[in-house]
């Protein structure tokens, strides 16, 4: 894959940008200290406290058959395994960045220097890097293609009837995918024959994606414990301590073969910006690029939804299709004083005019949503309004899985 912005982010160069270096090493210092703090927070303080219990219940409960005691120390193996995905994303992420596993010491005033990148996460860090561990079962395992179906499927067939691979020369349909986080539905598209695009603003997504789409090695697979640390909702310890493959297919050998007989090698046709969406694809160069826009799971993802659609309106082509899919489960509320310009995204990029850190909130209906694309000139050609349902990293053997009615529709741009 090219990885347009693996190492220039947005147009600027990460490591020359002070604040896009913060943002990155914050990045990388998640998943180097994701297996000792998941630890901390997983077992050790849960040991504290069933300690804590009166000595009759705790001793009942540590043996036979609840041996909750064990348990504890089966998570605690569960952790270690999930911490070597963690410590390859990081190694190649350092890799990619021309950055040492062990980076030049302080100097005599103490100050840190300029390339250690240890000791910069923030607890929001090492949760988005506890996210992304628990986000590979949905885009990289056999289990979680249940999810793949519902999302990625129903996208991946409109741009078949859009684009009939026996009536267009699909290496020439440029496909704009917003909000890519792990690479999967890139990886889908490209392998159906189209010039892919993703863009992503979270390093800690760009990491990972870029190790699974990128470095990992031929046939290699890992195991990955999903739900190891989630202790409520549990039918069972088996349920919690699932083990899945990643990843379900290795993207290199798959998109190599899907080549053969292609113009243009998918190799050539795949790649990935970092970038805030608004302030990237807004830019004079990006006008009317793109055959398509694919948003899946994205559009809640606004703070200003007007923004998005002012984007994708200037992105695509005259007589372009609009793909959408997802829920509106609007991160940036309007009730949290936090989230109004709060400058709480991965990447500096969104400082640039009319992005994320902008300030201001909205939380819109579907129907207004509906009224809004229309609004800007697209023209509702499918919609799906039937509430179907669909997990996003959900645990299908949980008493409480997460599940969203999405809504599905196609806007074409007059």
């Amino acid at each position: 894959m090219a990885e347009n912005g693996n190492t220039r982010v947005g147009g600027t160069n990460a490591s020359a940008d002070p604040e896009e270096r913060r943002v990155l090493y914050a990045a990388l210092d998640s998943f180097r200290q994701w297996q000792r703090l998941t630890h901390y927070n997983a077992t050790h303080l849960r040991r504290q406290a069933f300690y804590a219990l009166p000595r009759a219940h705790w001793e009942l409960l540590a043996a036979p058959p609840f041996s909750f005691l064990d348990t504890l120390i089966a998570i605690d193996d569960a952790i270690d395994t999930n911490a070597i995905i963690a410590s390859a994303i990081l190694s190649n992420g350092l890799a990619s960045f021309g950055l040492s596993h062990e980076p030049p010491p302080a100097d005599a005033e103490g100050h840190q220097h300029p390339l250690d990148w240890r000791g910069t996460s923030t607890p929001n860090d090492m949760e988005k890097a506890h996210t992304i561990i628990r986000q590979l079962y949905r885009d990289w395992s056999a289990e979680g293609a249940i999810e793949r179906q519902a999302c990625n499927e129903p996208v991946l067939e409109d741009l078949a009837a859009e684009f009939p691979s026996d009536q267009v020369d699909r290496n020439k349909i440029k496909v704009l995918i917003p909000g890519a986080g792990l690479g999967r539905l890139v990886y889908e598209i490209c392998r159906a024959g189209f010039d892919t695009e993703g863009n992503e603003i979270s390093y800690h997504a760009l990491l990972a994606s870029s190790y699974l789409l990128n470095h990992i090695p031929d046939g290699q697979q890992m195991d990955l414990y999903p739900w190891a640390t989630t202790m409520s909702n549990c039918w069972s310890r088996k349920d919690q301590l699932q083990c899945v493959k990643i990843p379900d297919v290795h993207p290199g050998a798959e998109l190599d073969k899907a080549s053969r007989g292609q113009g243009v090698h998918a190799f050539d046709r795949m790649s990935m910006s970092a970038a805030d969406f608004i302030v990237l694809y807004r830019g004079e160069s990006y006008a009317e690029m793109y055959d398509a826009v694919c948003t899946v799971f994205f559009i809640d993802t606004a703070p200003n939804l007007v923004r998005y659609v002012e984007t994708i309106q200037h992105c695509l082509k005259k007589g372009g299709l609009w793909i959408n899919l997802g829920p509106l489960l609007w991160h940036f509320r309007g009730d949290d004083p936090d989230a109004q310009g709060s400058g709480s995204t991965d990447s500096t990029q969104s400082d640039g005019p009319g992005g994320l850190n902008e300030p201001g909130t909205v939380e819109l209906s579907n129907e207004e949503v509906i009224l809004l694309v229309e609004h800007y000139g697209f023209v509702i050609e499918k919609k799906d309004l039937s509430g179907k349902m669909s997990g996003y990293a959900s645990n299908p053997h949980s008493m409480y899985p997460s599940m969203y009615q999405v809504s599905r529709w196609n806007a074409r741009k007059l």
